[in-house]
């Protein structure tokens, strides 16, 4: 991949993508930014619109609408295109819609010559970053999802005002499905390199154990909760879509909660979920296995096996 332009391409221009445009423009990221959808003049007129703030910006980026032809050459291709699900309908009749409309993306993105990472950003995003997987024939490390990684800002953010610390100071992690299955391993979360339970062991009656519950039932329950409030939501996924991006462009080996295909972790294969993995220039650089319990790797299995289950359905 080139090295001296970072170039990123977005398909799907709808609330997620250009939340994330947003904030690539907004943090400078990259240098040269093609806007791709089926809608051509939605297109153009958010690249327009984005052109016009560059000015406040500080920043140099060459914002236009394209097509998939634009894709060569990219570091990156972002993936924000989907369907909705309809009134009535199945969530396999949903993914199987899904796997077609990315199916008409990712065959022409890779006929392009692009040579870069898919992130991929649709829901279910574990189960579209197989798909796309699959249908691009990339190694896996080229292709990943946003995975758990706006869950774990998320549990973060609620840790660090329970324990009154910098969220930054806060290690800990959601990890498996991007859905109802996924969970916070406990035996893994650290307040800068205390166990959070040591720090329930210590802390008398000040922090109790059934407050983590509590936290990360809402984190799992976020998403509906803004949903309900706002009917959508798009700025968090947008921010870590481009925390990842940073990650990659940079060459940075940031360890992130992204969505990638397992090769044996855990004893897992053949399925991509949210789990820490080492992320730079070429994608996942490698999965950071952790130390989990008997009970914490049966979670972990269950939502492996969920995901499995509905990818044995889907006709590629």
């Amino acid at each position: 991949m080139k090295t001296d332009n970072r170039k990123v391409a977005l398909v799907g221009a709808g609330l997620v993508g250009m939340s994330y445009a947003y904030a690539m423009l907004n943090q400078n990221i990259c240098d040269e930014l093609v806007l791709i959808d089926i809608d051509r003049q939605r297109a153009e007129g958010e690249a327009m619109d984005l052109n016009h703030g560059l000015a406040f910006s500080g920043s140099n980026m060459k914002i236009y609408a394209g097509d998939y032809a634009d894709c060569a050459g990219a570091d990156i291709v972002a993936l924000c295109a989907g369907v909705a699900q309809k009134p009535g309908e199945s969530r396999i009749a949903l993914l199987q819609r899904n796997a077609e409309v990315f199916r008409s993306i990712v065959e022409p993105v890779r006929d392009s010559g692009f040579q870069g990472v898919f992130l991929v950003a649709t829901n279910p995003v574990d189960i579209m970053t197989r798909i796309t997987q699959l249908l691009s024939g990339f190694e896996s490390s080229r292709v990943l999802g946003t995975g758990t990684a706006l869950d774990t800002a998320r549990l973060r953010y609620l840790l660090g005002q329970y324990f009154s610390v910098d969220p930054r100071n806060v290690h800990a992690y959601v990890i498996g499905e991007h859905g109802d299955s996924e969970f916070v391993p406990w035996s893994q979360a650290l307040i800068a390199t205390k166990p959070i339970l040591t720090i329930f062991e210590q802390g008398g009656s000040r922090y109790r154990r059934e407050d983590m519950e509590q936290i990360s039932t809402e984190v799992r329950d976020a998403a509906q909760k803004i949903i309900s409030a706002k009917k959508a939501t798009y700025y968090g996924i947008g921010m870590a879509m481009a925390r990842i991006s940073r990650a990659i462009l940079g060459d940075e080996h940031s360890v992130l909660t992204v969505s990638s295909l397992l090769q044996g972790e855990y004893g897992l294969r053949e399925v991509c979920l949210g789990a820490p993995c080492v992320v730079g220039r070429e994608g996942v650089k490698a999965a950071v296995t952790l130390s989990l319990t008997p009970p914490e790797v049966s979670q972990l299995y269950h939502s492996a096996d969920l995901l499995l289950e509905a990818l044995r359905d889907i006709q590629l």
